[in-house]
């Protein structure tokens, strides 16, 4: 499979444990790499998937300057967007994970992720949006999860995944993949036709 990229070094450009297993769960054979200091910011006036995208792409142009030509290089940005707009990355502090939670309960949200895929020749950027309903969630089960599963690397404060995904999603439009993380099935794609 991906005979296509037999001339390439795969290189993934990321921390999370979560993209290394679904990327290796797709037979690749892939290092990984990453770059402190990399701004996340965006600017104030981008919504929604455009958030993903610019993210996803300033990391991609992180990596364009040390890219050699056999590499072949993933990006990926993932946040969580309330229906009021709000946009939720990484919480930093268990309050702030639980705060978090209160507001995703009992209501569906959006998981957005983009990602890039380039070399130094080739540059392709997509990025997949699911729907993820909540059911309302108590006190206790926040405080729970946030102390048991420590959620502090996950965009929205939860990994659907874990003990909060099979008692609280009650329902997914969508990749499950991309709630990881990474839209597997798209990134799949984009691979075999790169």
């Amino acid at each position: 499979m991906l005979d296509n990229l037999q001339k390439y070094h795969i290189i993934l450009a990321s921390n999370s444990p979560r993209r290394k297993d679904l990327l290796s769960r797709l037979g690749i054979q892939f290092k990984t790499r990453t770059l402190l200091g990399i701004d996340e910011s965006y600017p104030s006036e981008l919504e929604g998937e455009e958030i993903v995208n610019f993210i996803a792409g300033v990391k991609a142009d992180a990596y364009a300057d040390t890219m050699l030509p056999d590499e072949l290089i993933i990006t990926a940005d993932t946040i969580v967007l309330t229906p009021d707009g709000t946009v939720m990355g990484k919480p930093k502090t268990a309050e702030e994970a639980q705060m978090m939670l209160r507001k995703l309960g009992g209501m569906t949200h959006k998981v957005m992720t983009g990602f890039v895929v380039q070399t130094s020749k080739k540059r392709v950027a997509v990025s997949v949006v699911t729907k993820v309903t909540f059911a309302p969630l108590s006190e206790e089960e926040i405080a729970y999860y946030v102390e048991s599963c420590l959620p502090f690397d996950k965009a929205g404060a939860y990994g659907i995944q874990e003990w909060i995904g099979m008692v609280a999603v009650e329902g997914i439009e969508g990749s499950y993949w991309n709630v990881m993380g990474l839209p597997v099935h798209q990134l799949y794609k984009v691979l075999k036709e790169f």
